[in-house]
């Protein structure tokens, strides 16, 4: 089984020719369950300052698009019911009322004024990436306001109204594209995306994230593979609370490409929630930026690997507004770009300012954690009593059989 990259000069054939679509509109910000909700706009507004401060938007080959059409009700319902949808325009219009029974006004998803309408102009920015992508217009597509993963066809969910990863996918595979490897890094399950094609055998869904043991949603074990027309297309990765860098890319590079290989996608859709940040407050995974940054590098390779290129990448969880989400993201669009920030590069001091100015505390000073993370290789051992080991163990004996791929290397012991 391959877990290295086979082109020789890879990272020379990513720089050249490289060409990228970043989706953006200040309308975006519309996407807003108001003061003290974790998901708070202003996360997207800083990467995307950090961005421009880094003039990655300017480079021959990027193009911003812009303004943003909202998607359509029709794009919705390819995955959403429409009782849902009908039910999240009743409290958009007014947000005095709720359902709870839909997750509307909870505490995770309090209703707002123009919810809707939100939600429309969200899953209309990543469709535009995925446009951008499918038709050729670029290789790669990023919409960094989008992400909302949790989001089910029925229901709200984690901060996520309408689930425009799962709009981007069913309009894709709504224009003939046969493959979509959906991949999804996020410290939580990508569990809504998985809901909506689970028995989809064009899509395949791979989230790593923290154990449902410990964390929100409380799904995405390994046993959780498909459903009976799509066996095998639901990969699941659930790490133990307290993975840092080594294990979670020691974990990721152990399955990920080996499924990839087998399915052979002809587009890659990225999820980069960046909660598994050892200063998120919100779950218990201690990555690193460096950690991150690496995953970010594979996934662009695998795009080139497996599907000339192809990829579309969004954004989603993240709650470190200042020290972590504009710095991942900041990477995620370089290396889309194909112009990637090194490890070592100083924060600029324009950044810095802004963000003293706009909200009275300093920036970090670095680009990464000065970390020097690398993944292990799990074909040339494995220790069935690490719980790292154990859970690639578990979920390839729950994926790979119906991959054709052998589960199991030789152990160290």
């Amino acid at each position: 089984m391959l877990h290295e990259i086979a082109v020789k000069n890879l990272d020379q054939l990513v720089s050249v020719g490289e060409s990228l679509t970043v989706v953006w509109d200040d309308a975006l910000k519309a996407y807003d369950f108001g003061p003290g909700h974790p998901l708070a706009p202003v996360r997207v507004q800083l990467a995307m300052r950090l961005i421009s401060d880094f003039g990655l938007l300017g480079h021959n080959g990027v193009d911003v698009h812009s303004p943003v059409t909202p998607a359509s009700i029709d794009d919705v319902l390819r995955v959403h019911d429409a009782a849902y949808v009908q039910a999240v325009q009743r409290v958009s219009h007014d947000s005095t009322k709720t359902d709870l029974a839909r997750g509307l006004g909870t505490a995770d998803d309090p209703v707002f004024a123009g919810m809707h309408e939100a939600s429309l102009l969200v899953c209309g920015a990543t469709m535009a990436a995925a446009r951008a992508v499918h038709r050729g217009d670029s290789l790669h597509g990023v919409n960094l306001a989008g992400g909302l993963h949790h989001a089910m066809p029925g229901a709200a969910s984690g901060f996520c109204v309408y689930n425009d990863i799962g709009v981007a996918i069913a309009w894709l595979l709504a224009q003939g594209v046969e493959r979509i490897a959906y991949i999804d890094v996020d410290v939580h399950h990508g569990d809504g995306v998985q809901a909506m094609f689970y028995d989809d055998p064009r899509v395949l869904t791979i989230s790593i994230h923290e154990s449902p043991k410990s964390l929100f949603p409380g799904t995405g074990y390994a046993t959780e593979t498909g459903g009976p027309n799509a066996q095998g297309s639901a990969v699941n990765i659930a790490l133990p609370a307290g993975t840092g860098d080594q294990g979670w890319l020691r974990a990721f590079q152990a399955v990920v490409p080996d499924v990839l290989e087998a399915f052979a996608p002809q587009i890659i859709v990225s999820q980069h929630g960046c909660d598994s940040h050892f200063d998120d407050p919100l779950a218990h995974l201690t990555l690193s930026i460096d950690g991150q940054r690496a995953s970010y590098e594979s996934i662009h390779r695998w795009a080139h690997r497996f599907c000339d290129g192809r990829w579309i990448a969004v954004g989603g969880g993240g709650y470190e507004w200042v020290d972590v989400v504009p710095r991942a993201w900041t990477h995620l669009v370089s290396e889309a770009a194909g112009h990637p920030i090194a490890p070592d590069t100083a924060v600029p001091e324009s950044f810095g300012d802004f963000v003293q100015e706009a909200l009275g505390r300093p920036a970090p000073a670095h680009m990464t954690d000065g970390r020097h993370p690398w993944a292990k290789p799990f074909d040339a051992g494995f220790d069935a009593n690490d719980p790292v080991d154990s859970a690639v163990l578990e979920t390839r004996a729950a994926v790979y059989p119906w991959h054709g791929l052998a589960v199991d290397p030789d152990p160290w012991f």
